[in-house]
């Protein structure tokens, strides 16, 4: 079990230490938005769409995973309840 722990922390250690370095586009659509906008571009509507888009569909995922998670959840345990309340009866 130490072994496990240990190859798996490694390979964590490794991905971040070996990962490549990359330059965050943010600033540079910012930019792009502010400018299209002040030349009357209607680009930057599209842009802010498309980012809340990608934003709110992982939220919304995991809201509905969640969901059906707590549903199957209590039935088994309103089943497992009336299968003991029988049991304790008799």
């Amino acid at each position: 079990m130490k072994k496990k722990a240990f190859f798996i922390l490694l390979m964590f250690a490794l991905i971040f230490v070996i990962s490549p370095k990359v330059k965050a586009q943010c600033a540079m659509c910012t930019i792009n938005a502010e400018q299209g906008v002040k030349n009357g571009n209607t680009q930057a509507a599209g842009l802010n769409t498309g980012v809340i888009y990608l934003l709110v569909i992982p939220y919304l995922l995991a809201t509905v995973v969640g969901i059906i998670w707590y549903k199957k959840y209590r039935k088994k345990n309103i089943h497992l309840n009336m299968k003991s309340d029988s049991i304790n009866m008799n």
